[in-house]
């Protein structure tokens, strides 16, 4: 297991979220079909950016929201919004991975998981909010 797997089940159970699940990694892990034991540290990274994304969801919303020309968090794709959750908590709050990685990531799981359109729009999302935080 690594942590780009860690990510996309992260982004898998905030989307269970949105339909008032509340699964765990290992719930989640099974139904996607991981072949592989994840590691400790994976299954923690995974929850971690989970709790991280309910704790601050008014915030990371807000600045979506505030960063995408007329739609709201709300009428987003659920998918793309649970992908744009869980990268901008990262962006924001987490201190591991490069920012550059974090944005590519995302946009992988766009591509595999979205609609056509989803990884175009989650890259200049996500390009914006990098933008936000230089200044």
């Amino acid at each position: 297991m690594s942590r780009k797997a860690a990510r996309e089940i992260a982004v898998k159970m905030s989307f269970e979220k949105l339909f008032g699940c509340d699964d765990t990694y290992a719930t989640v892990s099974e139904i996607s079909g991981i072949e592989t034991e994840p590691a400790a540290e994976d299954v923690e990274f995974a929850n971690s950016i989970v709790d991280g994304v309910s704790e601050h969801r008014e915030e990371i919303d807000g600045l979506i929201g505030s960063l995408s020309k007329d739609w709201s968090v709300e009428r987003m794709p659920r998918v793309d919004a649970s992908i744009l959750r869980v990268a901008v908590y990262e962006l924001l709050y987490g201190k591991k991975a490069p920012r550059k990685v974090i944005v590519n990531e995302a946009v992988r799981i766009a591509t595999k998981y979205g609609g056509d359109e989803s990884p175009k729009f989650i890259n200049g999302i996500l390009s914006s909010v990098l933008d936000s935080l230089k200044g």
